[in-house]
């Protein structure tokens, strides 16, 4: 089952907001009067002012709305070295569908983002989730306001009410977008490694060739082949833009060193050039 597969890191870890000067003992200028600590290391310097948003009251939250709207959910969290942190809600009623045959079945997905370190801004947003190798697809454009007071003594984080926002993106974009998965699926590629050479041409994601003087794919893009192929003969199909796309995306998010939010980007970015060569 795809369970088996969710990614279970530690979120909650211990976090606090010290003074700086009692760490370092030391005075500090304006601007950088207080240390944000995670799991007893320093990871962030910010003003006294700073509003600092723990796990515990952001993802907890995020959860609240998914129970109060009455949705089933699998929960998959991510933990980057206890600064940047991500949870993951699967929805699992009813709300799903299939590319091709059937086989290959999507799922809303809710990502919600977090860091202690200032790298990725507090947001969440819609997504989707594929079960057949646990990809996750940031395509989707519906993002999931909420606003933020901060104060000196914290930050007060004030959540919408998710029943409505889900019904949007359902009628909007998760049926919808499915027509343009089947749309790529429907374009067979007779030349893998070509394909390959031009959607990094166009995204600069990495480079094709192994170096100026070896024009053979480097190791990232003979993971892509490798995805591409495996994909096709674990589904029987013949390798499509689909697959295409889908190869490109488990790179993205398992082999490449990004940011949640630069994985976000980057997604969209891929699915944009691949669907224009359908």
């Amino acid at each position: 089952m795809y369970l088996d597969r969710l990614q279970q890191d530690e979120v909650f870890v211990p976090t606090e907001v010290r003074p700086l000067s009692e760490l370092t003992q030391m005075p500090s200028r304006k601007g950088l009067e207080r240390a944000i600590v995670s799991n007893g290391k320093i990871v962030n310097i910010v003003s006294k002012s700073y509003g600092h948003i723990p796990n515990r009251l952001f993802f907890k939250k995020a959860e609240q709305m998914l129970i109060d709207a009455g949705l089933d959910y699998n929960r998959q969290t991510i933990n980057r070295n206890d600064r940047t942190f991500s949870m993951d809600f699967i929805l699992s009623d009813s709300s799903q569908f299939s590319v091709g045959d059937g086989k290959d079945t999507i799922l809303p997905m809710l990502r919600f983002t977090n860091s202690y370190d200032g790298s990725e801004r507090t947001s969440g947003h819609f997504g989707f989730y594929r079960l057949v190798c646990s990809n996750g697809l940031h395509v989707a454009q519906a993002q999931i306001a909420f606003s933020i007071k901060h104060s000196t003594n914290g930050a007060l984080l004030i959540m919408p009410e998710l029943e409505g926002l889900f019904q949007k993106f359902m009628d909007n974009e998760f049926y919808t977008i499915s027509d343009r998965f089947s749309q790529m699926m429907a374009v067979e590629l007779l030349d893998t490694k070509a394909f390959v050479r031009k959607v990094l041409e166009r995204t600069k994601l990495f480079r094709y060739e192994c170096s100026d003087r070896n024009p053979d794919p480097s190791k990232k893009a003979r993971e892509v082949l490798e995805i591409l192929d495996n994909e096709a003969i674990l589904l029987g199909a013949k390798p499509n833009l689909w697959l295409g796309y889908n190869a490109f995306n488990a790179v993205l998010h398992n082999t490449l060193k990004r940011s949640f939010s630069r994985q976000e980007r980057l997604d969209k970015q891929l699915f944009q050039t691949v669907l224009e060569m359908a």
